[in-house]
């Protein structure tokens, strides 16, 4: 049969693979007989080289796919590293090579209106030692002892501040004698790693003790300072503005830094500079302070304070404490802070030349850090008469020139407590008679406004429950004034909703919950639980004095670059209006002239005493406060003005705690400002300045005008 596997040949490599097969089929044996077959070995299965083809490039093959496919990978992971990752990867590189060191900038400087610096800038020499030089020659800081007179252990201290950076040298010794820099010169190998540098700090041209609270200082940042402001580029040993325009204004003031970019070997060694960026100077920021007004302002009200707590109350006999005052001077035509103190007070250069634990802690505890006329809370007593009596001719209640009997007890109508809570005497328990609205506001009857506010209260159905509260919201009492300060506190007006809010949160000291018609009474004059700031107050009568518009208080006036360019101009601001026609002016008015130009005045004792211009050529108009404290204490003392009364032009106020009388303590501070603006008016904002560079810009015209803070 053709093609059988009988006729295949026996010696063929598929016979010697079949004849097994065969001698082990199980069909082996049947019917028939078959050879046994041969043992069977291993050249039996496997062919022999003779009749194998030899295919050596099968071998090559395989290692150079291997070899390939590792060449692949190695360029594939080449393509990620220079490709694809290349950012990254030079950025990892610089990291474990470059070091990169902060260059402070100079920080601008603070200016009046005039162009006049409060706060300037000076150059120092300071001396640094490098932490490494010191490690390899540890000598030098015996020699750097034995020349400063600084102890080793101090510049141990130094070297070992994290405050600094540790790839820069470290600073020993701040303003440093030219002897000590020209010894460090002429011998440099006696002080490897030892540098001179050329630094700037804060220098007050005034002394450091002129409007202290409102320029504010400067110190070394602290890490929560840090992390309260990422991204903004501060290091550990960057300077911050802490309080005041310093702080406020930081944004500005403190300039770009600058860097040098180092490179270290692997022991963190430098090695030489790679690149440096200069720093920018900060901005020059321009206030609306009058330099002259302001330190004669501050002269008034410490002077003031110290006379007082020698003097004697009158009626207690005591001798007040006068704990704290502030004064200030608005502009009442757009808000502009003329001058603004505060006592007591500290010296800015301590912060520069090094305030002392014991310092410090005094200060402290004397409250010098405040600034009292944006901080502190104060009752305002008789100058909350002003408010009321807004109110009390807005709604109707009762006629500007209704006559009624002050007969110096005022009985609530219906009092069924007897004595207690029933009579309201006035201040000094002499009745003023028959008498206005003018007339009570010019000697400050208590009785007229006692009548106000049991008016109110007995006719709620009519005006609601706050109509007297609502006219000081207008006003701004109870609101910031947004003074461009920082840590303004905000005042408080009596109101039923104002008690439960103060006794939930301090019942011990705010018992009372429940509002009554003596309630109504006491806050309707200015007493009780009311609690307004300075600034705030000094704002509603320039708002009364401009004729409704209220202002927000303006600080700063404009911020100017290092090149004299205007970056910011701000312009005033309306925070609310108060409906002021004539016919609820004028009588206002009226009552607030006759308080210093009318012998029944409260003020016109003083004035015609301490002023020493001409109250006809530039009349003044104003009121008295004295608002009691705890049994026991002396009344807060204060007094607002402004003039001239046509045309007003400055609004003056001064509040002392606890200082007595304001016709007393408070006026005279009062009278002796408007001395000062009488004899040296103030003048317009000059943007023509010197720049931080020390060249003097023409002015430009502003980039904006929308009000921006730091």
């Amino acid at each position: 049969m053709k093609g059988s596997w009988r006729d295949r040949p026996t010696g063929s490599w598929f016979s010697r693979l079949w004849r097994p097969w065969v001698s082990l089929h199980p069909f082996r044996g049947r019917g028939r007989t078959i050879n046994e077959p041969k043992p069977v070995g291993i050249r039996d299965l496997v062919a022999s080289p003779d009749e194998v083809t030899s295919r050596p490039e099968r071998r090559w093959l395989v290692i150079g796919g291997f070899f390939l496919l590792l060449f692949m990978a190695l360029v594939l992971r080449l393509f990620f590293l220079q490709i694809l990752d290349y950012k990254s990867s030079v950025a990892t590189v610089q990291s474990n090579s470059l070091r990169v060191s902060t260059i402070p900038a100079t920080r601008g400087i603070i200016t009046d209106r005039t162009g006049h610096p409060l706060v300037a800038n000076v150059t120092t020499t300071e001396i640094r030692l490098s932490r490494a030089e010191a490690a390899l020659h540890p000598t030098i800081k015996g020699s750097l002892a034995s020349l400063t007179g600084l102890s080793v252990a101090q510049i141990n201290a130094d070297l070992a501040n994290v405050q600094y950076d540790p790839y820069q040298p470290a600073p020993i010794l701040a303003n440093a004698s030219p002897s000590v820099v020209e010894f460090i010169k002429l011998h440099p190998a006696e002080f490897p790693g030892v540098s001179v540098l050329d630094v700037s700090r804060r220098e007050y041209p005034n002394g450091g003790d002129v409007g202290s609270q409102v320029l504010g200082y400067v110190g070394p940042i602290t890490g929560a300072e840090i992390q309260a402001n990422p991204n903004q580029g501060y290091q550990t040993d960057s300077t911050i503005g802490k309080t005041g325009i310093e702080a406020f204004y930081e944004h500005y003031l403190r300039g770009k830094d600058g860097t040098s970019t180092l490179e270290v070997n692997a022991q963190n060694d430098i090695l030489g500079a790679v690149h440096t960026t200069a720093p920018k100077v900060g901005d020059t920021v321009v206030l609306n302070i009058d330099e002259g007004l302001q330190k004669a302002l501050d002269g008034y009200l410490a002077s003031d304070i110290l006379a007082v707590r020698k003097s004697t109350d009158p009626i207690s006999h005591k001798r007040p404490p006068a704990l704290n005052g502030a004064a200030i001077v608005l502009d009442p035509n757009n808000g502009a802070v003329l001058a603004m103190s505060s006592y007591p007070s500290y010296n800015l250069n301590s912060f520069v030349n090094g305030l002392s634990n014991a310092t410090f802690h005094q200060l402290l505890q004397e409250g010098a850090f405040n600034n009292y006329a944006i901080q502190g809370l104060y009752t305002p007593g008789s100058t909350f008469k002003l408010i009321t009596a807004t109110t009390e001719l807005q709604t109707g209640i009762f006629p500007a020139y209704k006559i009624i009997d002050d007969t110096g007890v005022f009985k609530v109508p219906g009092c069924l407590q007897g004595g207690h809570g029933c009579l309201f005497h006035d201040d000094d328990n002499t009745a003023a008679g028959l008498i206005d609205l003018p007339t009570a506001i010019t000697v400050s009857s208590d009785y007229y406004f006692y009548n106000l506010g049991y008016l109110f209260w007995s006719q709620q159905s009519r005006y609601g429950q706050t109509p007297i509260q609502n006219v000081a919201s207008q006003y701004g009492l109870d609101q910031y004034t947004n003074v461009d300060l920082p840590n303004e506190a905000v005042g408080r007006v009596d109101s039923p909703l104002v008690r439960q809010q103060l006794h939930a949160q301090a019942p011990q000291a705010f018992p009372n919950v429940a509002w009554y018609t003596g309630d109504n009474i006491e806050m309707a004059f200015g007493q009780g639980t009311t609690a307004v700031t300075p600034i705030a107050l000094a704002n509603a009568y320039a708002t009364f004095a401009n004729g409704g518009t209220r202002y927000e208080p303006e600080v700063a006036a404009a911020v100017v670059n290092a090149h004299g360019k205007v970056v910011i101009r701000y312009q005033p601001r309306v925070l609310g209006h108060v409906h002021l026609p004539p016919s609820i002016r004028n009588p206002i008015l009226q009552g607030l002239e006759g308080v210093v130009n009318s012998p029944r005045g409260t003020g016109y004792y003083t004035f015609h005493t301490v002023a020493k211009f001409s109250l006809s050529s530039f009349p003044i108009a104003g009121k008295t406060g004295t608002a009691s404290n705890a049994p026991g204490l002396e009344p807060n003392s204060l007094f607002v003005g402004f003039g001239p009364v046509a045309h007003p032009k400055y609004v003056v106020i001064c509040v002392i705690a606890q200082g007595g009388y304001g016709a007393d303590a408070a006026a005279p501070v009062v009278a002796e400002t408007f001395n000062y603006l009488v004899a040296h008016p103030v003048k317009p904002v000059s943007l023509k300045i010197l720049t931080t560079t020390g060249v003097t810009p023409t002015t430009k015209t502003p980039t904006t005008s929308v009000k921006g803070r730091g």
